[in-house]
């Protein structure tokens, strides 16, 4: 047999070829999944199939459904205002001798509070008391002489007249210099001086402002709808924006049988005990209660879901978000009253709402505080 000299390069080529072939093979991947990382292979159940990734708890926040007070209310804004409030004019004109007040001094009724320069009148009063005494001397000669038969009885009768004219006179004159003294109308305290000393007081011109601050009343225009609710005589609380953090108590004082027409409103008015911090002018906002409910059902208004229909909350049953309907009463504040569909007790979802939906599986990241029934029968075993 002959062999040809290009045998063994072929020999080589092919022994090449299938070293090649062989590392190829080693460093591809395993079809079979085998040698490939675990943390990313699918997960799989006992069948080979494959599971869907389960989904985290979604956190949330709740609160617990106890018993408590509620009260039912209408609240609205109003202004502060002093009924008692008076412009003190002057009632004699003339220079203004001395100011015997300041603003924001108590005076009491009839105080003096300025006078003015007396001398014309007392004058005037001196002349009207001259003229008055020379008529009561005329008069008491002509009766005299009336008894006598001197002078005739109508003569007598014109003097008489005379007199009394001179009477009024002279009571006017003195009516006119005690004018000259302002006196306080009402008591109060001194809100506004517009005179000042050396100033020439025209009759009638304004010269202090008295408001009386012992009681303060604030209206409000409440709807129609209110009507049959609010009667004479309730509590109310007021918060003023000038001074945070104080309540002030009060009780509604009259309310006006007619309702407005163009507005569909009524007029209440409210009284407030005045002579502290509290001061005509300022605003304030005021809650009427009109009933109360002291062992009512109750949690915080914020678990109320947000979507239009029949009022619902999300309760947390078994570590899941179960969406359940509710019937409420009163709402007040941050309160809201459950009437129905609750018990004291359940936990409702206050905050992480927008992110659950009705079955799903939450996670409690608050500490929920204990209801005050079951306080109290904390309170209760601890004694024994």
């Amino acid at each position: 047999m002959k062999i040809s000299s290009a045998s063994p390069l072929v020999r080589r080529a092919a022994l090449l070829a299938l070293a090649v072939s062989l590392a190829l093979s080693g460093c591809g991947g395993d079809k079979s999944g085998q040698g490939a990382d675990p943390a990313k292979q699918a997960a799989v159940d006992k069948d080979g199939k494959p599971v869907a990734d389960k989904a985290a708890p979604v956190p949330v926040e709740v609160a617990r459904v106890g018993k408590g007070p509620i009260s039912a209310s209408y609240a609205g804004t109003a202004n502060l205002e002093a009924p008692g409030e008076a412009q003190v004019v002057a009632k004699s004109s003339g220079v203004v001798l001395q100011i015997l007040v300041e603003e924001g001094d108590q005076v009491k009724t009839g105080q003096v509070l300025a006078r003015i320069d007396p001398d014309r009148p007392r004058l005037e009063m001196e002349r009207a008391r001259a003229n008055m005494r020379k008529l009561e001397n005329n008069y008491r000669r002509s009766r005299e002489l009336l008894a006598s038969k001197l002078v005739s009885a109508e003569a007598s009768e014109q003097i008489r007249f005379d007199l009394e004219s001179a009477k009024a006179g002279f009571e006017l004159a003195q009516l006119e210099l005690s004018n000259t003294n302002i006196v306080a109308p009402i008591s109060g305290v001194i809100a506004q001086r517009m005179i000042k000393p050396g100033n020439l007081m025209a009759l009638n011109a304004p010269a202090f402002r008295i408001v009386d601050v012992s009681q303060l009343e604030a209206v409000l225009n409440v709807p129609e709808r209110e009507l049959a609710t609010l009667r004479a005589g309730m509590p109310l609380r007021m918060a003023v924006d000038a001074i945070p953090g104080k309540t002030f108590t009060g009780r509604v004082d009259r309310i006006s049988p007619v309702v407005d027409s163009g507005s569909g409103t009524f007029r209440v008015v409210c009284a407030f005990e005045g002579g502290g911090t509290l001061r005509p002018g300022m605003f304030g906002r005021i809650e009427i209660v009109y009933d109360q409910r002291r062992d009512a059902l109750t949690m915080p208004r914020v678990a109320l879901l947000d979507d239009e229909g029949e009022p619902a909350v999300f309760v947390v049953r078994d570590k899941k978000a179960v969406r359940t309907p509710v019937v409420l009463g009163y709402i007040n504040g941050e309160l809201a009253e459950v009437r129905g569909g609750l018990k004291e007790g359940d936990d409702v979802v206050t905050a992480g709402k927008v992110a659950i939906r009705d079955g799903s599986e939450v996670e409690v990241i608050n500490a929920v505080a204990a209801s005050p029934a079951e306080e109290a029968a904390v309170a209760q075993a601890a004694a024994k």
